[in-house]
C-alpha cells in the first residue's frame, strides 16, 4: 500500500467510525437480526435487516468497537442496502476473500467498489477479524442464525444475544 493509500484508507476508516451510517438503527418492520462478537477487541455488533422481494429493504446496526469495526459495519450497510439477496451474497465472499486473503493476482479485488478502501485492512493480520465481524454478523442474519457470532473459538468463549421479543 503506498502512502497516498494508507492516507485515504485512514481517512475513510476514521469518517465511518465518527459517523457511521444506518447507526443506530433497528429498520421498522426488520426481520432478521444477528449479534457477532470479537473478544480480542470486545467488538460488539447487532445487524438488523428488513428483508422484502428477495432484497435488502432496510439495513441498521448498532454496538461499540473499534473504528475499523465500526467502519466496516457502516460500509456494509451503505453498501447492501438496496441491494438483492444474491447481490449480497456475492459482495460478501468479495469483500471476505479481500480483508482475510487479500488479491490473488496481486491487483485490487474487483466487484467490491468503495469497499475496495478496507483492503488496507490486509496489511494487518490482527485487525482482520475486526473487519469481517460485521459481515459475518450480516451472513448470521440473513441465515437466521441466533447463536452469537465469534471471532474466536471455543465459541462458549462468546456470551448469548438477550432473547427480547421482537415488535410485531
Amino acid at each position: 500500500m503506498n502512502a497516498n493509500q494508507r492516507d485515504l484508507y485512514e481517512e475513510v476508516i476514521l469518517e465511518h467510525n465518527r459517523h457511521p451510517r444506518h447507526y443506530p438503527e433497528n429498520p421498522r418492520g426488520s426481520t432478521h437480526h444477528a449479534h457477532g462478537f470479537n473478544p480480542l477487541c470486545n467488538d460488539e455488533i447487532q445487524v438488523h435487516l428488513k428483508v422484502a422481494e428477495g432484497a435488502i429493504q432496510d439495513v441498521g446496526f448498532e454496538g461499540a468497537g473499534c473504528a475499523i469495526c465500526m467502519a466496516s459495519a457502516s460500509m456494509m450497510a451503505e453498501a447492501i442496502h438496496g441491494k438483492s439477496l444474491v447481490e449480497v451474497d456475492t459482495l460478501f465472499h468479495k469483500v471476505h476473500r479481500m480483508l482475510a486473503i487479500g488479491s490473488d493476482t496481486g491487483g485490487p479485488v474487483e466487484g467490491v467498489g468503495k469497499l475496495r478502501v478496507l483492503e488496507g485492512v490486509h496489511e494487518f493480520p490482527m485487525r482482520v477479524k475486526c473487519a469481517t465481524l460485521p459481515w459475518h454478523t450480516l451472513q448470521a442474519a440473513l441465515e437466521r442464525r441466533t447463536e452469537t457470532v465469534c471471532t474466536e473459538e471455543p465459541v462458549p468463549l462468546c456470551p448469548q444475544p438477550e432473547q427480547t421479543s421482537s415488535p410485531s
